[in-house]
């Protein structure tokens, strides 16, 4: 199916019906920006970003949230 049928069928149902496709699509999008976050992780791709924030706190350049 293509990315212009979908858009189309999502064009013709219900609101409610909508509004749970919006729903759905919002968990998918937020399990797979997990599952690249813990991969990135896993991967040591965040380390630099990890050890820059560490400095900033050592270096008291941050605060409390």
């Amino acid at each position: 199916m293509s990315l212009q049928e979908i858009e189309q069928a999502a064009k013709e149902l219900p609101p409610n019906e909508l509004d749970g496709l919006v729903t759905r699509l919002h968990e998918f999008f937020n399990e797979r920006w997990d599952k690249q976050m813990e991969d990135d992780a896993k991967a040591g791709r965040l380390d630099k970003l990890i050890n820059e924030a560490k400095e900033e706190i050592r270096l008291g350049r941050t605060r409390p949230l």
